[in-house]
């Protein structure tokens, strides 16, 4: 990784697979959806605790040492003239880690409407009408409440990467911040790589936004979830009426924090539609 490394995190189904997708067209640049770094790093510290009796012989520059070693052993088989843009929901909840390990280091942030994320997971639910997901536990008893409940819990899929996400925006690592928004992304792609690509500092790239392709079928498939990571070829913001309940689709409707200036308290630059 000597060309450095920057992360992707934010919330679920807020176009951060798409995002990497469009990324990975740019020679320089490496990425790809969630990877295992995320899991392999919180492990790490786990046995860099106390729950571990002899991390009592573990300073603290071996611990740094330790930690990093886990990108640069992940990510040696790339090449060295890469720039590596790890995906996971948990680097917003990683800020001071992350500002020690990588100074240089950016975090871009996926964020969407949060009835719109509820409504994309269950509409995916629903086109798996046979399979069992392990975003719900396997469970086949739910309903659209129970799931939706289970998704906005501080453990849930989403309620987790919204609070890691707050944690961030309201921090004091908020300046390596930036958020994407799902509209800028889909209505706006060149504008909005063009303000990502600033915000990074590297010379823009002709991305072309008719053929971005990306699929995981083998880990959807494993999760039970089929087409949660499948991007189309053609980037484009889809219009459509929400399958929510009315009553479900308004309980999380003011929940986007990012969205009013005056909670903005650190200036972080957010990428929009329109503005």
């Amino acid at each position: 990784m000597q060309h450095g490394i920057h992360f992707i995190s934010g919330l679920p189904r807020s176009g951060s697979t798409l995002f990497a997708a469009i990324l990975r067209q740019n020679p320089r640049f490496h990425a790809m959806m969630t990877s295992p770094v995320g899991a392999i790093y919180l492990a790490m510290q786990n046995a860099l605790s106390r729950k571990n009796e002899a991390a009592v012989f573990i300073d603290e520059g071996q611990k740094r040492a330790l930690l990093t070693g886990v990108f640069r052993s992940y990510y040696h088989a790339i090449g060295t003239e890469k720039i590596v843009f790890d995906t996971n929901r948990i680097w917003c909840s990683k800020m001071p880690a992350l500002a020690q390990l990588f100074p240089a280091a950016k975090v871009i942030c996926c964020v969407r409407h949060l009835p719109w994320i509820m409504d994309s997971i269950e509409r995916l639910e629903r086109r798996n009408a046979f399979d069992l997901s392990g975003i719900f536990g396997y469970d086949a008893g739910g309903t659209v409440y129970t799931r939706i409940g289970r998704l906005a819990g501080s453990d849930g899929m989403v309620g987790y990467a919204l609070d890691a996400l707050r944690e961030a925006f309201y921090g004091g690592h908020a300046d390596r911040l930036i958020l994407v928004t799902y509209e800028a992304l889909t209505r706006d792609p060149a504008g909005t790589l063009a303000a990502i690509y600033e915000f990074i500092g590297e010379a823009p790239f002709a991305h072309d936004f008719d053929n971005v392709e990306y699929s995981a079928d083998d880990f959807d498939e494993s999760l039970g979830s089929p087409g949660l990571h499948t991007v189309r070829r053609k980037v484009e913001f889809i219009d459509r009426p929400t399958i929510l309940p009315p009553e479900l689709f308004e309980r999380y409707e003011n929940d986007c924090f990012w969205m009013n200036p005056d909670l903005n308290v650190h200036g972080v630059p957010i990428v929009r539609y329109g503005v």
